[in-house]
């Protein structure tokens, strides 16, 4: 049975570059987050690419790496992330650990999660359900 877990989230630097003008248009964002509570880990880092069909409304994908604790252990492993955002500021974000990252006490982590989060919030809680093995 999976292990729950919650915690917080900061964005800690949001750099983003745009391919193109008008809509719909991409763009990459390099991200460094700080995790809190189950997971702790801080300078994460995070890519995405970013697809926008109109201004505040479209949908993203990306990967993060984090190295620190879960619930304790320590180790490192990778998220892939998609999720999608509105034109009235909310964001909506899905993931899942990427099969056979997890390092160090973390190996053979299995686990998915997401947040749900509105344009301007400064700490984004999530949910966390892993097993480990």
């Amino acid at each position: 049975m999976p292990t729950q877990t919650t915690g917080s989230f900061t964005f800690t630097d949001w750099t983003e570059e745009v391919l193109g003008e008008g809509y719909p248009k991409l763009a990459h964002a390099s991200v460094t987050n700080a995790f809190s509570g189950g997971i702790e880990a801080s300078g994460t880092v995070c890519r995405y690419t970013i697809a926008y069909v109109e201004e505040g409304l479209g949908t993203f994908t990306g990967m993060e790496a984090l190295n620190g604790t879960l619930d304790g252990r320590k180790g490192a492993f990778l998220l892939e992330q998609r999720g999608s955002f509105r034109a009235d500021g909310s964001l909506e974000c899905a993931f899942d650990v990427v099969p056979g990252s997890g390092t160090g006490e973390l190996a053979g982590l299995r686990g998915s999660g997401g947040f749900t989060t509105r344009h301007g919030d400064t700490s984004v809680a999530y949910t966390f359900a892993y097993e480990l093995g």
